[in-house]
């Protein structure tokens, strides 16, 4: 199982092959190959490698999966619309123990969820508390947050605590993306440009705060809050609850600063969709931040696996508080 000093001294590496590139193993290292100009573009130890994310179109080879079991490193293949299509990683699959207590979770046991939303809504007031414009909208919703969070202390159900969550997000969404022209929060439908980066930004959200989770054995289809569902991963759709605040700062700073532009997109059959020469900037943009936070959701993740494990009392479970 990896340790902290691990975190710090290996790297989470992005890589972008849309265009002509291969990864091949050599002499103990991984290489990106430019096959269209056959040359080496960079190396990357394995050592020093944490996680590894690939974007586009790329051929898994035998001595790269041995190479990443080996060194403990999780794979993650996505499509250059960011739909992952291949994810691996052996790190403690084995931890039948925390498998089992995961299994036996009373699933009318809220005391969990309602620190995962609280601790979503504290961040979602946080960012709120630090926007520049002051507006009327803007400080319902940060009343609406507050309350919430008191609220909940008190909430008696699970449909409560969703009654909860999905009203302040409405509030928060409105008045955080208001100034972008905020209609409504529409996921995967793609209506509008803001709407679409979301999506991309939570869904390398997903695949990041998935590698760490793996590391420590969890079944990631197993949640406490999102409920069984046919192939959707209810646990790492928990545990990226109190993250989604670093994607929602990431997209309304790059829209007001004209990172990004409605331009970067197209309009396809009523959908917008990022340009392909777009992909490589929004990656890197995404992963650029999140890596910054990468030993928060390292602490978060093991200090979570540790309570869990001991079902420890509620006020020991981690948050995560955004800047």
């Amino acid at each position: 199982m990896f340790t902290h000093k691990d975190i710090e001294y290996r790297s989470v590496f992005v890589i972008n092959c849309i265009e002509e590139r291969a990864l091949r193993v050599m002499n103990g290292e991984l290489l990106l190959e430019d096959t269209e100009a056959n040359k080496t573009l960079t190396k990357l130890p394995f050592q020093k490698i944490l996680a590894l994310f690939v974007v586009g179109h790329i051929t898994i080879t035998t001595p790269l999966i041995d190479k990443c079991t080996r060194f403990g490193i999780p794979v993650v293949v996505m499509k250059p619309n960011f739909r992952p299509v291949f994810f691996f990683s052996v790190t403690a699959e084995a931890n039948f123990l925390l498998r089992q207590k995961q299994y036996e979770w009373d699933k009318e046991d809220i005391s969990i969820p309602k620190i995962l939303v609280a601790n979503k809504i504290q961040n979602q007031l946080r960012l709120l508390e630090k926007t520049r414009k002051k507006t009327e909208q803007i400080d319902k919703a940060k009343e609406h947050c507050a309350k919430a969070i008191s609220l909940l202390k008190e909430a008696p159900d699970y449909d409560t605590v969703m009654g909860i969550e999905g009203r302040i997000a409405k509030s928060y969404f409105a008045a955080y993306f208001d100034e972008l022209g905020w209609k409504a929060r529409c996921p995967r439908a793609k209506t509008d440009p803001v709407n679409v980066t979301l999506d991309i930004g939570y869904t390398i959200l997903f695949n990041y705060v998935e590698a760490f989770v793996r590391l420590f054995g969890f079944d990631p289809y197993i949640g406490v809050y999102h409920r069984l569902w046919f192939r959707r991963k209810s646990l790492i759709c928990d545990l990226m609850e109190p993250f989604r605040c670093i994607i929602d700062q990431q997209v309304r700073k790059a829209f007001n600063t004209k990172q990004c532009k409605d331009e970067d997109f197209l309009l396809f059959k009523n959908e917008y969709v990022l340009k392909r020469e777009k992909n490589s900037d929004y990656t890197h943009m995404f992963y650029d931040v999140l890596i910054e936070y990468k030993s928060d959701v390292f602490r978060y993740v093991r200090s979570y696996y540790r309570c869990f494990m001991q079902r420890k009392s509620v006020p020991d479970y981690p948050t995560f508080n955004i800047n």
